[in-house]
């Protein structure tokens, strides 16, 4: 097995983290979790298994994981979230890697992503290709606080799968996308000091629910194609939404609590 550490962000993830670290495990021999402040058996769990645990309030997507890679033994870090696998496959195409000889700086590998038992393949949901083994003295992830990537301009591709537990349902979608996902992102846009008009709302969802649908074959999704693309719409205008209200009623922005972005 090569030196990889794994890494994990979480909170409150007492129901996926073991499996997670599990899975990490059959590439890693060593396991970082950073926590930000679960208030679950997230971290007792973490720690029961072995991990390293560090509790840390949220910084952001990157600047949380480019927290943790201080924290590794291994120059090759392998980043993995609490909801997703490594596949039997991906763990063996790794462990075959001669990373001390390879001429690569970083790997992406093909996300496999469900809602339910579906596995989704419409709307870009696969192949989803990331990278997430990479050498941190030579790349690690951007500072942007929300769906932050590990930029690479020499990286191979192993053609294997991790496997994501997306959502357990249709309903779950909707849901996360309503509060948890919207709410994080207006609270990331409105700090950042950008400004939006009263048509951004509409306008991003618009933009959302058509390339979704249309550019990226939800159509061909049915149900699952449909959903994507309406809940992505919803997020849009949600996210948007919030943050024109942030502008305009001082009363909400004064209740709401930006130290805690989920």
């Amino acid at each position: 097995m090569n030196g990889i550490t794994g890494l994990i962000i979480t909170r409150n993830e007492e129901h996926n983290i073991e499996e997670c670290i599990r899975s990490l495990r059959m590439v890693c021999d060593e396991v970082i979790v950073v926590d930000s402040c679960s208030t679950d058996r997230t971290v007792a769990v973490a720690q029961s298994m072995g991990a390293k645990t560090i509790v840390q309030p949220y910084l952001g997507d990157g600047p949380q994981k480019n927290f943790g890679i201080d924290y590794a033994s291994h120059p090759w870090v392998f980043s993995l979230d609490a909801d997703e696998r490594i596949s039997p496959e991906l763990a063996e195409a790794v462990n075959n890697i001669d990373l001390e000889r390879t001429p690569y700086e970083a790997f992406e590998v093909r996300r496999r992503n469900f809602i339910g038992s579906r596995w989704i393949r419409c709307c870009h949901w696969y192949p989803n290709w990331l990278v997430r083994l990479y050498r941190t003295d030579k790349t690690r992830y951007t500072d942007s606080k929300q769906h932050a990537s590990v930029p690479s301009s020499n990286k191979g591709r192993i053609k294997a799968d991790i496997i994501h537990q997306a959502y357990d349902n249709i309903g779950e979608m909707f849901t996360k996308q309503a509060h948890s996902f919207s709410s994080r992102s207006a609270k990331i846009i409105f700090q950042s000091g950008k400004r939006v008009t009263a048509f951004a709302p509409v306008a991003h969802a618009f933009a959302a629910f058509f390339l979704n649908y249309f550019v990226r074959g939800g159509i061909w999704g049915g149900l699952d194609g449909l959903s994507i693309s309406k809940a992505m719409a919803m997020n849009a205008y949600l996210k948007y939404a919030r943050v024109l209200e942030y502008q305009r009623d001082p009363k909400v922005l004064e209740n709401e609590n930006f130290d805690e972005v989920w």
